[in-house]
């Protein structure tokens, strides 16, 4: 009877692995290889096309008042009037250092952090230390409600 050595095992199990890795990279991409099964058919279309949600009312215009603004905090917007009947939408984030703005007063949004103040009719930068304006945000005026668009 013939002993096993421990190196006969170890080169055996060796080369038995080192096969099945070789006869695995053998058969990729052979279609032999490949699943048969006919595809899944597509999920038929819906015939109506889907309806974008509805803009949901943010204020009334008459929320606004003219020559200032207020803050929706919650959805980080502020909404001013710079003159009667024209609405201009901003982001409520502060460009500075991402505070979110307090008040709306003398023509100017106001952070509380750091002392910067935007322009109600464009955003710009009215006081620093912030050096880019407010993102401005789409709104819709729809009769006397303020929706974002």
């Amino acid at each position: 009877m013939t002993e096993t050595t421990r190196r006969t095992v170890v080169l055996g199990a060796g080369s038995a692995g080192l096969a099945a890795v070789l006869t695995a990279c053998a058969s990729y991409g052979d279609p032999a290889t490949q699943a048969s099964a006919e595809p899944l058919p597509e999920e038929p279309s819906s015939a109506a096309p889907k309806k974008k949600a509805k803009a949901k009312p943010l204020a009334a215009t008459s929320d606004i008042p003219s020559g200032g603004g207020k803050i929706f905090e919650s959805q980080k917007v502020v909404v001013t009037q710079p003159q009667e009947g024209e609405f201009r939408a901003f982001s409520a984030v502060c460009t500075h250092q991402g505070c979110t703005v307090a008040s709306v007063s003398n023509g100017t949004i106001n952070c509380p952090c750091h002392g910067s103040k935007f322009d109600i009719a464009d955003g710009s930068v009215a006081g620093g230390p912030a050096g880019d304006p407010l993102p401005e945000k789409k709104i819709k005026v729809d009769g006397d409600t303020i929706m974002l668009a």
